[in-house]
C-alpha cells in the first residue's frame, strides 16, 4: 500500500475511537487493531509471514482474517443499533426537558437566598449600629482620658523642670512623648494643634535648660562646684530628648577637653614634632586619668564618654601626623620612623587592651557612620615605602655569598662564606668512604648557611613589617622577598654548579671530585630547603596580608626556579660519574677482541668501574637529605651507565664469539652492581624492572653474536627467536657487530630474506632499529625508571646525543616514579595529614642548616 492511498485521521478522532471502543494505545497487540496514521501494510505482512516457510500457513492467516472482519462486522452492527437507540427524538426531547427542570429550580434557589440575606441584613443592623456607636465612644473617651493626661503632664513637666528635679522631668518627659504620639493625627483640630505646639515648645525649653545646665558644668569654676547628682539625673533627661542630644553634649565636652591639646601640640611647633610624639601620649593619659576620677563618674556608662575622647584625640593626631610625615619628606629617616610607629601602635593597643574592645569598634562606636575615624598608625601607610627599601638593601647582603652574612640578624657560629664549605679538591684527591668532615675535619653542613639567614632574616622583617602594616607596605615586601629568592637560586645557587676549568684527568683515572660531589649535593640540599620554606613564607604572607591581597601572593615560580636548580646539581653529580667511569668504558673500547682465546671471568675494567659507581653513590646517598632526590639521581646515573656500556661495546667490535661471550659476563656483573645500588631503603619495584628490562634486551644483542654463523640455519633461527624481526639492516648489524667477513655476510643476508619472508609473525622492527653504529663519545642523562616527573633541566651534560641506549630504554612505568615524587614543584614539604607550623619558632628556620654546630667533630 502506497502512502498517497492512506487516509489522514485527526489525531483528536483517533482519540475519540479508542475512548469509544475502550481501546489502549500502549496494551494493543495486534498492529491490525492500532489507528495511527503511520500504519505500515508492508511492515504488518513481514510480521505475518517472516520467511518463506511462513508462506505455507497462508490459508490459516486468511481464515484468521477472516474471522477477525466477521467478528468487527458483527461489533459494527452491534454498535449502529446502539447509537440508533441513543439518538432516539424522544428520548432527546426528554434529556431537554430534564435539563430544563434542573436550571429551574437552580434558579428559584437563587431567588431564595438573596431573600435570607435581606431578612439576617434587617435584623443586624441595629446591632451594627450600636456596635459602631460604643466603638466610637471608646475612642472618644480613650482620647479625651489622654488629652487630660497629656495636659497635666505637660503643667507637671514645667514645674518639675523649673525645680530642676531632673530625675522625675525624666520620666514625665517619657510620658509626654509617648502620649504626643497618638495625637499626630489630631493635628488638623485646633485644639489639639494647639497643644501639639505647646509640648514642642516645653520639650525645646526642656533641651535649652539642660543645654545650659551642661554647658555650666564643663565650664564650671572650681570655687563653685556644681552638684553631680544634678547632671547624673539630667542625663537621664539628655536620653528621653534623643541620641542626636547626646552626641552634640558629648561632642561639645570632647572639644572643650581636648582644647588645651589642640593649643599645645602644633604640627608647627617643637612640642607637636615627630620626635616628642611620647608626649602627645603621655598628655592624653593625664587627660583620660583626671576625666576618669573627676568626671566620668557624672556620665552613665553606656554613654562611653572615654571613647568619645579617645576618638577625638586619634582623628587630631592622625591628621597631624599626615601633615607631618608628608613636609618631612626625603628627611624621614627609618629609625625615625619605626620608632614614632612602633610608639603608635602600643598606644593604640594599650588603650584598646585597657577597654577590653577592638580597636576598630572603639573608633566605629564614637564616631559618625559616614566618616569613620582611621587608627593614627594608618596615616604611617603611604610612607611605609622607607621601611621596604632598607630590607631590599639587607636582604641584598644576605643573599650574595661573599658578603659578611648580615652579622647582626645571624648566630655567630654560622659565620662562614661558600667558598670555604666548598673548597675545591687538589689534584691528588681520591674519593673517601665518608664525607662527614673536610679535610680539616669540620663537619660538612647539610644546606648553605646564607640561605638559612636569608629565611630567618625574611622571617624577622615579615613580622616586624606585619606589626606596622597589613596592607600595600606588606605587599611591597612580599614583592622584595620574591625578587630575593629568585636572586638567590640565579645569582648563588646556580653558579655555584659552574665548575671552573681544570686540566682533563687522564683517560684511565677512575678517580672523580669528592669536593664537587659536595658541592653539588649541598646545593641541592639547599635549594630543596628554599622551595619547600618558600611555601611556608607564601602562607604565612597570606595569613598576615590584607584580603585584597591574598589572591596576588604566590611563590610558585621561585619554587619552581629552585626545583630547576637541583635539576640542574643532579646533572653536575652525573656528569662527575661520567668522568670518573670513562677510564673504565675506554678501557673496553680498545680492547681486542681476536686476542683471547678463552673466558676466564669478569674483565679487569668491570673492578674499577663497580667499585667507583659504588663509591659516587654511597657518598651522595649519604649527603643528600630527600632521598626522592637520590632514588632520581640512581635512575638516571643507571641509564647513563649502560648507555657509556653500550657504546663502549659497540666501539669495540668486531666482538666474535669469544667478545659477547665475555660482555655477558661483565654485564652480569654490572646489572648486579646497578641492582644492589638503591639499597632496601630506596629500590622501588619500578626501578628493578625497568633495568631488567634494558639488560635482558642487552643480553639478548650477545647471545646473538655468541651463535657460529654456521650452519646459517640455526644462526638465523636463533636471531629471530632473541630478537623478534625481519629486518634487513637489524640483522646486519649483528653481522658487523660480531665480525663476519663480507663475503659470507652476502651469502648470510640472502639466507635471512629467505627464511624471514617464510615468518610471517615476525615484526619489521625491533629495539636494534635504532641502535646507533657510530655513537658519540658522551651522551645526555637517561633514566632506566622512566620517572613520570622529571627535573627541568638547567644544565646539561657535555654535549651529545641519546646515545645507543635509547632503543633500550623502556616506556614510562605505570607504578610510583623511582625519582621525584608526582607532587613535582608543588610538593608541600610535609608529610599528609601533618601539621605544619609556619614560622611559630624563628630559631627552627636556622637549627636545619646549623646541624654542623651540633655534629662531633
Amino acid at each position: 500500500m502506497h502512502n498517497s492511498d492512506c487516509v489522514d485521521l485527526p489525531q483528536q478522532l483517533i482519540h475519540s475511537i479508542h475512548q469509544a471502543l475502550d481501546l489502549n494505545p500502549d496494551s494493543i497487540n495486534n498492529p491490525l487493531d492500532e489507528l495511527s496514521n503511520e500504519f505500515k501494510s508492508v511492515d504488518v505482512l513481514n510480521q505475518l509471514f517472516p520467511d518463506e516457510a511462513s508462506l505455507t500457513q497462508l490459508e490459516a492467516v486468511q481464515g484468521r482474517l477472516a474471522e477477525d472482519e466477521r467478528l468487527l462486522q458483527q461489533e459494527i452492527l452491534m454498535l449502529e443499533d446502539e447509537l440508533g437507540r441513543d439518538q432516539d427524538p424522544s428520548r432527546i426531547q426528554l434529556i431537554q426537558e430534564m435539563i430544563s427542570d434542573v436550571l429551574g429550580q437552580m434558579s428559584r434557589i437563587r431567588e431564595k437566598a438573596s431573600e435570607s440575606e435581606a431578612v439576617v441584613r434587617n435584623i443586624t443592623k441595629d446591632i451594627q449600629n450600636l456596635d459602631l456607636a460604643k466603638k466610637n465612644l471608646t475612642t472618644s473617651m480613650t482620647t479625651l482620658k489622654r488629652l487630660q493626661m497629656l495636659g497635666n503632664a505637660l503643667t507637671q513637666l514645667e514645674d518639675q523642670v523649673r525645680e530642676k528635679r531632673y530625675s522625675e522631668a525624666a520620666q514625665t518627659l517619657a510620658a509626654v512623648k509617648e502620649i504626643s504620639a497618638a495625637f499626630k493625627s489630631y493635628t488638623t483640630v485646633p485644639f489639639i494643634a494647639r497643644l501639639w505646639k505647646r509640648v514642642q515648645q516645653v520639650t525645646g525649653e526642656v533641651r535649652a535648660q539642660v543645654d545650659a545646665e551642661f554647658e555650666a558644668f564643663y565650664l564650671q569654676d572650681p570655687s563653685k562646684l556644681t552638684r553631680t547628682s544634678q547632671i547624673t539625673d539630667a542625663c537621664a533627661v539628655v536620653d528621653v530628648l534623643g541620641l542626636d542630644v547626646r552626641t552634640q553634649l558629648i561632642e561639645r565636652y570632647v572639644a572643650i577637653e581636648l582644647k588645651e591639646y589642640r593649643r599645645i601640640f602644633r604640627a608647627n611647633d617643637e612640642a607637636g614634632h615627630l620626635d616628642n610624639i611620647s608626649r602627645r601620649f603621655a598628655w592624653f593619659r593625664r587627660l583620660l586619668t583626671s576625666h576618669e576620677t573627676e568626671t566620668d563618674r557624672v556620665f552613665p556608662v553606656e554613654w562611653r564618654v572615654g571613647w568619645w575622647l579617645f576618638t577625638k584625640f586619634v582623628a587630631i593626631t592622625r591628621d597631624d601626623l599626615s601633615t607631618l610625615l608628608s613636609k618631612a619628606g626625603p628627611s624621614l629617616t627609618l629609625k625615625l620612623l619605626l620608632e614614632t610607629l612602633q610608639q603608635t601602635t602600643e598606644f593604640e593597643s594599650a588603650m584598646s587592651k585597657k577597654w577590653a574592645a577592638p580597636l576598630d569598634e572603639i573608633l566605629s562606636a564614637a564616631s559618625s557612620p559616614t566618616a569613620p575615624v582611621q587608627p593614627m598608625s594608618s596615616a604611617f601607610e603611604p610612607h611605609l615605602g622607607i621601611f621596604v627599601e632598607a630590607q631590599d638593601k639587607q636582604v641584598e647582603l644576605l643573599a650574595h655569598p661573599l658578603a659578611d652574612m648580615l652579622a647582626p640578624h645571624r648566630n655567630p657560629k654560622t659565620r662562614g662564606s661558600l667558598d670555604a664549605v666548598t673548597r675545591p679538591s687538589t689534584a691528588g684527591s681520591t674519593p673517601r668512604a665518608s664525607l662527614s668532615a673536610d679535610d680539616r675535619g669540620e663537619p660538612t653542613p647539610i644546606v648553605m648557611p646564607s640561605s638559612t639567614e636569608l629565611f630567618y632574616f625574611y622571617a624577622q622583617s615579615l613580622d616586624q613589617c606585619a606589626k606596622l602594616s597589613t596592607d600595600q607596605a606588606l605587599f611591597d615586601l612580599y614583592g622584595i622577598q620574591k625578587k630575593w629568592l629568585k636572586i638567590y637560586a640565579e645569582d648563588v645557587l646556580l653558579p655555584t654548579l659552574r665548575r671552573p676549568h681544570t686540566p682533563t684527568r687522564k683517560s684511565l683515572d677512575a678517580h672523580f671530585d669528592a669536593a664537587e660531589l659536595r658541592r653539588t649535593c649541598l646545593v641541592v640540599n639547599t635549594a630543596d630547603y628554599c622551595q619547600r620554606t618558600a611555601l611556608e613564607l607564601e602562607d604565612k604572607i597570606k595569613e598576615k596580608i590584607a584580603e585584597r591581597f591574598k589572591e596576588k601572593v604566590t611563590l610558585q615560580m621561585e619554587r619552581d626556579l629552585f626545583m630547576s636548580v637541583i635539576s640542574g646539581a643532579i646533572n653536575c653529580q652525573l656528569r662527575e660519574l661520567e668522568t670518573a667511569c670513562e677510564g673504565a668504558f675506554t678501557a673496553l673500547s680498545r680492547v681486542n677482541w681476536s686476542v683471547p682465546n678463552q673466558v676466564t671471568g669478569y674483565s679487569a675494567y668491570v673492578d674499577d668501574l663497580v667499585k667507583v659507581i659504588e663509591q659516587v653513590a654511597d657518598q651522595i646517598k649519604h649527603l643528600v637529605e630527600q632521598k626522592k632526590f637520590v632514588r632520581n639521581l640512581l635512575d638516571k646515573a643507571c641509564g647513563l651507565v649502560l648507555t657509556r656500556f653500550t657504546n663502549a661495546l659497540i666501539k669495540s667490535r668486531p666482538l666474535r664469539e669469544i667478545g659477547a661471550e665475555q660482555l655477558l659476563i661483565d654485564l652480569g656483573v654490572l646489572k648486579s652492581c646497578l641492582l644492589k645500588l638503591p639499597g632496601e631503603t630506596l629500590s622501588t619495584s619500578g626501578y628493578t624492572r625497568s633495568l631488567t628490562k634494558i639488560t635482558t634486551r642487552l643480553e639478548a644483542l650477545l647471545k646473538v653474536i655468541v651463535t657460529p654463523v654456521d650452519p646459517a640455519e640455526g644462526f638465523i633461527l636463533n636471531y629471530t627467536l632473541l630478537i623478534g624481526d625481519a629486518s634487513f639492516s637489524n640483522f646486519q648489524k649483528i653481522l658487523d657487530l660480531k665480525g663476519t667477513p663480507k663475503a659470507e655476510q652476502n651469502s648470510l643476508l640472502d639466507a635471512f630474506v629467505t627464511i624471514a619472508s617464510t615468518k610471517t609473525e615476525l615484526n619489521s622492527t625491533s629495539f636494534l632499529s635504532s641502535l646507533d653504529m657510530d655513537p658519540p663519545p658522551t651522551v645526555t642523562c637517561g633514566s632506566p625508571g622512566a620517572s613520570r616527573v622529571a627535573l627541568p633541566l638547567v644544565m646539561t651534560p657535555s654535549g651529545g646525543s641519546d646515545g645507543a641506549l635509547g632503543v633500550l630504554n623502556s616506556p614510562p612505568s605505570s607504578g610510583p616514579p623511582t625519582g621525584l615524587s608526582t607532587e613535582g614543584t608543588a610538593m608541600k614539604g610535609s608529610e599528609p595529614g601533618q601539621k605544619r607550623e609556619v614560622f611559630s619558632d624563628i630559631r627552627r628556620f636556622v637549627s636545619f642548616g646549623l646541624r654542623r654546630d651540633t655534629q662531633p667533630t
